[in-house]
Protein backbone atom coordinates (compact mmCIF):
# COMPACT_ATOMS: atom_id res chain seq x y z
CA UNK A 1 0.00 0.00 0.00
CA UNK A 2 2.11 2.90 -1.24
CA UNK A 3 0.37 5.75 0.55
CA UNK A 4 1.30 4.27 3.90
CA UNK A 5 4.77 2.92 3.21
CA UNK A 6 6.57 0.93 5.84
CA UNK A 7 10.02 2.36 6.58
CA UNK A 8 13.21 0.84 5.21
CA UNK A 9 15.00 -2.23 6.52
CA UNK A 10 16.57 -0.39 9.48
CA UNK A 11 14.31 2.60 10.14
CA UNK A 12 15.80 3.22 13.59
CA UNK A 13 18.95 4.43 11.82
CA UNK A 14 16.99 7.02 9.82
CA UNK A 15 17.07 9.64 12.56
CA UNK A 16 16.08 12.53 10.29
CA UNK A 17 12.88 10.73 9.30
CA UNK A 18 12.22 9.64 12.87
CA UNK A 19 12.41 13.21 14.09
CA UNK A 20 10.43 14.82 11.26
CA UNK A 21 6.90 14.39 12.58
CA UNK A 22 6.99 17.44 14.84
CA UNK A 23 7.06 19.79 11.84
CA UNK A 24 3.27 20.18 12.18
CA UNK A 25 2.08 18.56 15.43
CA UNK A 26 -1.37 20.15 15.19
CA UNK A 27 -2.03 18.49 11.82
CA UNK A 28 -0.56 15.21 13.09
CA UNK A 29 -2.86 15.19 16.11
CA UNK A 30 -5.89 16.25 14.08
CA UNK A 31 -5.59 13.74 11.26
CA UNK A 32 -3.86 10.60 12.49
CA UNK A 33 -6.09 7.57 13.13
CA UNK A 34 -6.86 6.72 16.74
CA UNK A 35 -6.54 3.30 18.38
CA UNK A 36 -9.45 0.94 18.98
CA UNK A 37 -11.00 0.72 22.43
CA UNK A 38 -10.60 -3.10 22.61
CA UNK A 39 -6.80 -2.68 22.33
CA UNK A 40 -6.74 -0.16 25.17
CA UNK A 41 -9.01 -2.35 27.28
CA UNK A 42 -6.75 -5.37 26.75
CA UNK A 43 -3.62 -3.42 27.69
CA UNK A 44 -5.27 -2.20 30.89
CA UNK A 45 -6.49 -5.70 31.74
CA UNK A 46 -3.09 -7.31 31.10
CA UNK A 47 -1.01 -4.77 33.05
CA UNK A 48 -0.67 -5.36 36.81
CA UNK A 49 -1.30 -1.70 37.60
CA UNK A 50 -2.01 1.75 36.16
CA UNK A 51 1.51 3.16 35.68
CA UNK A 52 2.32 3.36 31.96
CA UNK A 53 5.38 4.55 30.09
CA UNK A 54 4.48 5.72 26.56
CA UNK A 55 7.55 5.50 24.32
CA UNK A 56 7.28 8.01 21.49
CA UNK A 57 4.21 9.64 23.01
CA UNK A 58 4.03 12.08 20.09
CA UNK A 59 1.06 14.39 20.54
CA UNK A 60 -0.56 12.00 23.02
CA UNK A 61 -3.07 10.20 20.78
CA UNK A 62 -2.65 6.81 22.48
CA UNK A 63 -1.84 8.36 25.85
CA UNK A 64 -5.20 10.13 25.99
CA UNK A 65 -7.03 6.83 25.48
CA UNK A 66 -4.96 5.19 28.21
CA UNK A 67 -5.51 8.08 30.61
CA UNK A 68 -9.25 7.93 30.01
CA UNK A 69 -9.09 4.23 30.94
CA UNK A 70 -7.54 5.10 34.30
CA UNK A 71 -3.81 4.93 33.59
CA UNK A 72 -1.12 7.30 34.82
CA UNK A 73 1.04 8.00 31.76
CA UNK A 74 4.61 9.26 31.52
CA UNK A 75 5.86 10.01 28.02
CA UNK A 76 9.29 9.73 26.43
CA UNK A 77 9.64 11.61 23.14
CA UNK A 78 12.67 12.34 20.97
CA UNK A 79 11.10 15.40 19.27
CA UNK A 80 10.75 18.42 21.58
CA UNK A 81 7.99 19.88 19.38
CA UNK A 82 5.84 16.80 19.84
CA UNK A 83 6.71 16.71 23.53
CA UNK A 84 5.55 20.32 23.94
CA UNK A 85 2.21 19.47 22.32
CA UNK A 86 1.68 16.47 24.61
CA UNK A 87 2.56 18.57 27.65
CA UNK A 88 -0.16 21.04 26.68
CA UNK A 89 -2.50 18.08 26.94
CA UNK A 90 -1.49 17.53 30.54
CA UNK A 91 1.18 14.83 30.20
CA UNK A 92 4.60 14.70 31.78
CA UNK A 93 7.05 14.11 28.93
CA UNK A 94 10.82 13.61 29.04
CA UNK A 95 12.70 14.49 25.85
CA UNK A 96 15.13 11.73 24.91
CA UNK A 97 15.78 8.94 22.47
CA UNK A 98 14.44 5.86 24.25
CA UNK A 99 17.67 3.91 23.81
CA UNK A 100 19.52 6.52 25.93
CA UNK A 101 16.66 7.50 28.24
CA UNK A 102 17.42 7.16 31.95
CA UNK A 103 14.59 5.59 33.98
CA UNK A 104 16.35 6.76 37.18
CA UNK A 105 15.21 3.71 39.08
CA UNK A 106 11.55 4.06 38.09
CA UNK A 107 9.51 1.05 37.01
CA UNK A 108 6.14 0.73 35.31
CA UNK A 109 3.24 -1.67 34.97
CA UNK A 110 3.24 -1.30 31.18
CA UNK A 111 5.50 0.10 28.50
CA UNK A 112 3.65 0.93 25.29
CA UNK A 113 4.64 2.39 21.94
CA UNK A 114 2.07 3.47 19.35
CA UNK A 115 3.19 3.69 15.71
CA UNK A 116 6.74 4.43 16.91
CA UNK A 117 8.67 1.25 17.77
CA UNK A 118 10.20 0.92 14.27
CA UNK A 119 12.08 4.18 14.91
CA UNK A 120 13.77 2.57 17.93
CA UNK A 121 16.54 -0.03 17.83
CA UNK A 122 14.47 -3.18 18.40
CA UNK A 123 17.05 -4.95 20.57
CA UNK A 124 18.16 -1.96 22.64
CA UNK A 125 14.58 -0.74 22.97
CA UNK A 126 13.27 -4.09 24.20
CA UNK A 127 16.11 -4.37 26.71
CA UNK A 128 15.42 -0.85 28.01
CA UNK A 129 11.69 -1.60 28.26
CA UNK A 130 12.29 -4.90 30.08
CA UNK A 131 14.45 -3.10 32.62
CA UNK A 132 11.73 -0.52 33.23
CA UNK A 133 8.95 -3.05 33.80
CA UNK A 134 7.82 -4.39 37.13
CA UNK A 135 7.46 -8.19 37.41
CA UNK A 136 4.41 -9.15 35.39
CA UNK A 137 4.52 -5.83 33.55
CA UNK A 138 3.43 -5.64 29.93
CA UNK A 139 5.36 -4.47 26.88
CA UNK A 140 2.95 -3.66 24.03
CA UNK A 141 4.10 -2.04 20.79
CA UNK A 142 1.47 -1.51 18.13
CA UNK A 143 0.74 -0.11 14.70
CA UNK A 144 -2.31 0.88 12.68
CA UNK A 145 -1.99 -0.96 9.37
CA UNK A 146 -4.18 0.66 6.72
CA UNK A 147 -5.52 -0.90 3.52
CA UNK A 148 -7.72 1.13 1.13
CA UNK A 149 -10.10 -0.53 -1.32
CA UNK A 150 -8.15 -2.49 -3.98
CA UNK A 151 -8.99 -0.24 -6.94
CA UNK A 152 -8.03 2.87 -5.00
CA UNK A 153 -4.84 1.23 -3.76
CA UNK A 154 -3.84 0.60 -7.38
CA UNK A 155 -4.68 4.20 -8.30
CA UNK A 156 -2.60 5.53 -5.40
CA UNK A 157 0.31 3.30 -6.46
CA UNK A 158 0.18 4.78 -9.96
CA UNK A 159 0.28 8.32 -8.56
CA UNK A 160 3.29 7.59 -6.35
CA UNK A 161 5.15 5.86 -9.19
CA UNK A 162 4.49 8.80 -11.52
CA UNK A 163 5.26 11.64 -9.10
CA UNK A 164 8.15 9.99 -7.27
CA UNK A 165 9.87 7.71 -9.81
CA UNK A 166 13.16 8.04 -7.87
CA UNK A 167 11.50 6.26 -4.94
CA UNK A 168 10.27 3.08 -6.62
CA UNK A 169 9.32 1.36 -3.36
CA UNK A 170 6.50 3.85 -2.84
CA UNK A 171 4.94 2.91 -6.15
CA UNK A 172 4.97 -0.82 -5.50
CA UNK A 173 1.55 -2.36 -5.12
CA UNK A 174 1.70 -4.66 -2.10
CA UNK A 175 -0.57 -5.41 0.81
CA UNK A 176 -0.13 -3.29 3.89
CA UNK A 177 0.17 -6.41 6.03
CA UNK A 178 3.11 -7.60 3.89
CA UNK A 179 4.75 -4.17 4.12
CA UNK A 180 4.53 -4.10 7.91
CA UNK A 181 5.38 -7.76 8.56
CA UNK A 182 9.15 -7.04 8.89
CA UNK A 183 8.40 -4.51 11.65
CA UNK A 184 6.44 -7.09 13.61
CA UNK A 185 9.22 -9.64 13.14
CA UNK A 186 11.93 -7.23 14.34
CA UNK A 187 9.89 -6.31 17.40
CA UNK A 188 9.38 -10.00 18.19
CA UNK A 189 13.07 -10.82 17.77
CA UNK A 190 14.08 -7.90 19.98
CA UNK A 191 11.77 -9.03 22.77
CA UNK A 192 13.05 -12.60 22.58
CA UNK A 193 16.65 -11.43 22.73
CA UNK A 194 16.20 -9.80 26.14
CA UNK A 195 15.86 -13.13 27.93
CA UNK A 196 13.66 -11.25 30.43
CA UNK A 197 10.29 -11.36 28.64
CA UNK A 198 7.79 -14.10 27.91
CA UNK A 199 7.36 -15.42 24.38
CA UNK A 200 5.92 -12.55 22.32
CA UNK A 201 2.44 -12.78 20.87
CA UNK A 202 0.37 -10.71 18.48
CA UNK A 203 -2.98 -9.11 19.14
CA UNK A 204 -5.06 -7.97 16.16
CA UNK A 205 -8.05 -5.66 16.03
CA UNK A 206 -9.91 -4.80 12.81
CA UNK A 207 -11.94 -1.66 12.28
CA UNK A 208 -12.85 0.87 9.58
CA UNK A 209 -12.83 4.62 9.11
CA UNK A 210 -14.51 6.64 6.38
CA UNK A 211 -12.59 9.52 4.79
CA UNK A 212 -13.64 12.32 2.53
CA UNK A 213 -11.18 13.51 -0.08
CA UNK A 214 -10.15 16.50 2.01
CA UNK A 215 -9.82 14.49 5.21
CA UNK A 216 -7.42 12.06 3.58
CA UNK A 217 -5.37 14.79 1.89
CA UNK A 218 -5.04 16.51 5.26
CA UNK A 219 -3.41 13.38 6.68
CA UNK A 220 -1.06 12.54 3.79
CA UNK A 221 1.68 15.08 4.71
CA UNK A 222 1.99 13.48 8.17
CA UNK A 223 2.93 10.05 6.78
CA UNK A 224 6.51 9.02 7.49
CA UNK A 225 8.99 10.62 5.08
CA UNK A 226 6.42 12.78 3.30
CA UNK A 227 7.52 15.94 5.07
CA UNK A 228 10.89 15.58 3.35
CA UNK A 229 9.47 15.62 -0.18
CA UNK A 230 10.09 18.80 -2.16
CA UNK A 231 7.08 21.16 -2.09
CA UNK A 232 6.41 20.63 -5.80
CA UNK A 233 6.50 16.85 -5.33
CA UNK A 234 4.10 16.96 -2.40
CA UNK A 235 1.75 19.27 -4.29
CA UNK A 236 1.73 16.92 -7.30
CA UNK A 237 1.22 13.94 -5.03
CA UNK A 238 -1.74 15.53 -3.28
CA UNK A 239 -3.27 16.54 -6.60
CA UNK A 240 -2.94 13.01 -7.98
CA UNK A 241 -4.25 11.32 -4.84
CA UNK A 242 -7.13 13.79 -4.69
CA UNK A 243 -8.04 13.10 -8.31
CA UNK A 244 -8.02 9.35 -7.61
CA UNK A 245 -10.40 9.82 -4.68
CA UNK A 246 -12.64 12.07 -6.78
CA UNK A 247 -12.80 9.35 -9.42
CA UNK A 248 -13.83 6.88 -6.71
CA UNK A 249 -16.76 9.07 -5.67
CA UNK A 250 -15.12 11.65 -3.44
CA UNK A 251 -14.46 9.46 -0.45
CA UNK A 252 -13.62 5.94 0.67
CA UNK A 253 -13.54 3.63 3.67
CA UNK A 254 -10.13 2.59 4.97
CA UNK A 255 -9.82 -0.88 6.46
CA UNK A 256 -7.52 -0.80 9.49
CA UNK A 257 -5.91 -3.63 11.40
CA UNK A 258 -4.24 -2.57 14.63
CA UNK A 259 -1.46 -5.07 15.34
CA UNK A 260 0.20 -5.23 18.75
CA UNK A 261 3.32 -7.26 19.52
CA UNK A 262 3.31 -7.98 23.26
CA UNK A 263 5.30 -9.75 25.96
CA UNK A 264 5.35 -9.80 29.76
CA UNK A 265 8.24 -9.24 32.19
CA UNK A 266 9.03 -12.67 33.56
Amino acid sequence: MPTLPAPGPEPHRERQAAESFGADPERYDRTRPRYPAPLVDRIVAAAPGPDVLDVGIGTGIAARRLRAAGCRVLGVEVDPRMAAFARRGGFDVEVSAFETWDPAGRTFDAVVSAQTWHWIDPAAGAAKAAGALRPGGLLAVFWNVAQPPPALSDAFAEVYARVLPHLPGLGAAMSAQDAYAPLFAKATDGMRATGALTEPEQWRFTWEQAYTRDEWLDQVPTIGGHSRFRPAELDALLAGVGAAIDAAGGGFTMAYTTVAVTATRA
